[in-house]
């Protein structure tokens, strides 16, 4: 029956809606006017208000009532009431009040003599009455009735919604509470709080847990879930509480960032898996400004591989900086319109100076790059295209070569050629002893770019004139390990696979990983970048190194899952190991010695690392590009292992064209 009333109501036209609560209104203000007399006269002394002050049970809705639609009390949506309707409300009943006192003052006389405290009782009742009656029937056209009471064992509620808990009664565990409530997809049941100034204490209807009492806050109310509501808490201290959280059998989300919650933009949509680089308990150190802006702040900057991972966050993170131009240039269509649809739109919503230009093309493509860097005589280049796939270039070893190697080449000397003031080289951690293809020619890209920048005035690599060219371009390469969330990464890999069920793949169980977010791990790029002097490679300090074995049962664990194993066989989820892939490493390394130069930034290193002659890098990729003409994958490798230091590849060569040749001779 209360259903189908609720249901009856909210299908009412809004002009019924505002009709009902008008007539509603009018009887309010009787009532409370009313009550006021009996409060002031009492029972034995009342006699008929009304027929003895008909005039001001005439005057008190015609004032009232003009205040109300004044001040859009009729406007708001019951359902959403919140607490600027409540404050409305405050204003209109006191300036209503106020005015019939002066009505009452002017009119009154000595026959009907209206005492005092009448108004100022009707002003008292009339906030309890009109504001009371929208709480309650926000609460009633929610369905939830009796939030007061929500700490009571979950048995006394069967609603069907999953229970969850809210980890944070702060302002924004408060936000997400209403959120929850209007919603109607999670019921909220707790708070999980550490300040023990509130512990213990009801917030909007919520029990607040202490975390050492989470244990009984799930035996009471059979939470489900825990939301962590604590966006402006740091990485180390999200860790810390994440660790807590591990040993219960309980999914764990969070709700995005501060910002996206203070303008206003909460909703239960926005819940979001618990951020990996919680786990890590990094905190960024904050970007020095001027090392941010000395190549990008009213210049000309190209992005190559703009449409990637790490490509794709330099370009946002350039586009703050108010560069003149940002070109992206990418190969791949579909990642190109993507960041660019992107970026414009918040051009667009930012008022932002900034030209942008997608230039679809390959590094492949000399001549397109020198045309683009010229055409547009552009100032800065981050080269960020590359394959990184280490079984992808593995088995397709000519394509890792030219695309990583030539096509870095390719752009250094286009920007060589065209009088670009600052290049930088997006490097890796598997360029240092590499055992993998890719690994090396990342390495091998690093050795070119050293060599070049040691030349004054370099003959170009492949140039059929042969003519030297007046060297005014600063190279510089920045090295780092994993960056969360990019394509091919094992983070999402592990999300994907504990949604269906598992198993969990870990290819062995010593393997270990550097880690680092993309924003952070491009805003250093940025800065290492600004203060190369030539030929420097940077190394990114990248944290200690994480256990890939741990870090999937810490995300198997924050999913409300339990690993399956010898110990717990009746647990949700396998963890499998699959055996290390094609020049795959057990860990890897930053630096090829330790000869390494502190920067003044605390984050950024400086490698001192053995280099090449320009001379005898051209020599080695002459011979390069001779085997790759040939399809001499042995001889591929033996350049390799000989112009990079450490290079040990693993196994044999398994590049499918390779194989397939040795099949077919």
């Amino acid at each position: 029956m209360i259903d189908r009333l609720r249901a009856w109501l909210l299908a009412l036209p809004r002009r019924h809606k505002r009709l009902v609560q008008l007539v509603a209104d009018i009887l309010l203000v009787w009532a409370a006017l009313w009550l006021a007399f009996l409060v002031r006269l009492g029972i034995d002394e009342l006699a008929d208000p009304v027929a003895e002050h008909a005039w001001l049970f005439v005057a008190a809705p015609a004032v009232s009532i003009p205040l109300f639609i004044r001040f859009g009390m009729y406007r708001a949506v019951m359902r959403y009431f919140g607490n600027e309707a409540l404050i409305a409300i405050i204003k209109a009943v006191s300036l209503s009040a106020l005015i019939l006192g002066l009505v009452v003052y002017w009119y009154s006389n000595h026959e009907h003599l209206v005492p005092r405290s009448v108004i100022f009782n009707y002003w008292w009742l009339s906030l309890i009455m009109v504001g009371g009656l929208r709480l309650a029937m926000r609460q009633y056209f929610l369905g939830d009735w009796f939030t007061a009471a929500q700490h009571v064992p979950f048995t006394n509620r069967q609603d069907g919604l999953p229970r969850v808990a809210v980890y944070g009664a702060g302002a924004a565990g408060n936000q997400l509470v209403a959120a929850l409530r209007m919603g109607k997809v999670m019921r909220p049941v707790a708070f999980i709080d550490d300040d023990e100034s509130i512990a213990d204490r009801v917030i909007s209807g919520l029990q607040v847990y202490r975390p050492e009492h989470i244990e009984k806050m799930l035996d009471v109310t059979g939470a489900q879930e825990i939301l962590l509501a604590i966006p402006s808490a740091s990485r180390a201290r999200r860790r810390e509480i994440l660790t807590c959280l591990e040993s219960f059998p309980l999914h764990v989300r969070s709700i995005p960032g501060f910002m996206d919650l203070a303008s206003g933009r909460v909703k239960v949509d926005d819940i979001q898996e618990v951020d990996i680089a919680d786990l890590l308990g990094r905190d960024t150190v904050p970007a020095q400004e001027d090392l941010l802006e000395r190549c990008i702040a009213g210049l000309t900057v190209l992005v190559t591989g703009a449409g990637g991972s790490i490509g794709s966050e330099l370009c946002r993170q350039i586009l703050s900086l108010s560069p003149t131009t940002l070109l992206m240039f990418e190969h791949s269509e579909f990642n190109l319109y993507s960041i660019q649809s992107e970026l414009e739109q918040r051009i667009i919503r930012e008022g932002l100076p900034t030209r942008l230009l997608p230039i679809l093309g390959s590094v492949r493509n000399p001549k397109l790059l020198l045309d683009v860097l010229r055409s547009w005589k552009v100032d800065t280049v981050y080269h960020a295209a590359a394959y990184k796939h280490v079984p992808m270039v593995e088995h397709n070893i000519a394509e890792g070569v030219l695309n990583n190697v030539i096509g870095t080449l390719n752009t250094a000397q286009a920007a060589l050629q065209a009088g670009v003031a600052n290049f930088v080289l997006i490097s890796t951690d598997k360029a240092v002893r590499p055992t993998n293809v890719m690994g090396s020619t990342k390495r091998l890209a690093e050795l070119a770019l050293q060599a070049l920048s040691d030349e004054a005035a370099p003959v170009l690599f492949g140039e059929e004139n042969n003519v030297s060219q007046v060297n005014r371009t600063r190279f510089t390469m920045v090295r780092f390990g994993n960056v969360l969330g990019s394509s091919g990464s094992v983070i999402p890999l592990f999300h994907k696979q504990i949604q269906d069920g598992g198993p969990v793949t870990v290819t062995h169980p010593k393997i270990t990983r550097y880690f680092m977010t993309i924003p952070e791990a491009a805003q250093l790029v940025i800065q290492a970048g600004s203060m190369g002097q030539g030929g420097d490679v940077f190394v990114l300090d990248m944290g200690e190194p994480v256990k890939i074995f741990e870090l999937a049962e810490k995300m198997i664990h924050l999913s409300g899952l339990s690993v399956r194993s010898e110990r717990n066989p009746h647990g949700d989820i396998t963890i499998e190991f699959s055996g290390l892939r094609p020049g795959e490493k057990l860990y890897e390394e930053l630096l090829i010695g330790d000869n390494v130069i502190a920067t003044r930034h605390p984050m950024i290193m400086s490698a001192q690392e053995d280099r090449l002659s320009w001379d005898i890098m051209k020599q080695r990729l002459t011979a390069l590009l001779a085997a790759i003409e040939t399809d001499d994958y042995v001889t591929i490798r033996q350049i390799l292992r000989e112009t990079v230091a450490g290079y040990t590849p693993q196994g044999d060569i398994v590049d499918f064209k390779h194989l397939q040749n040795r099949l077919n001779p």
